[in-house]
């Protein structure tokens, strides 16, 4: 057996690509299926194409709710507090701040929690260590 991908269903492919590439992530493969109205698209960590997130786009106009209900999605980071700065500069909400310096949560545009590790550890550091939790993750 071998993992192939995770699969979330988004209303604006453009800004989840766009928050994803802030991740890091890259798009790997894109199907446009006109037959069926949906659009794939498939991200991933350059280096380690193993494991992908598919977006899937219905083109037909849908309500997505419960993105909480999915659980999240985790990526380990080189440092964290680097990646929240990038993330926040580009109007991000942090939900869960890496007051520990081990571990933040933020959501998609579509409302998918994303878990971030740091990869080793780090002290804890300002603003990080003081900043609240901001609603849900």
């Amino acid at each position: 057996m071998r993992y192939l991908h995770t699969m979330i269903r988004v209303t604006d492919p453009d800004a989840t690509i766009r928050f994803f590439e802030l991740l890091g992530l890259k798009e790997a493969r894109r199907m446009e299926n006109e037959k069926g109205r949906f659009t794939l698209i498939f991200l991933s960590v350059p280096g380690d194409e193993s494991a992908e997130v598919e977006l899937t786009h219905n083109w037909d106009p849908e309500d997505y709710e419960g993105g909480r209900n999915f659980g999240h999605l985790a990526y380990r980071v080189d440092d964290i507090y680097d990646t929240c700065q990038r993330l926040m500069d580009a109007g991000v909400t942090i939900n869960r701040p890496p007051r520990d310096g081990h571990m933040a949560f933020v959501k998609t545009p579509d409302g998918i929690s994303i878990e971030l590790l740091q990869d080793g550890s780090l002290p804890p550091a300002e603003p990080w260590a003081s900043m609240p939790n901001t609603g849900t993750w």
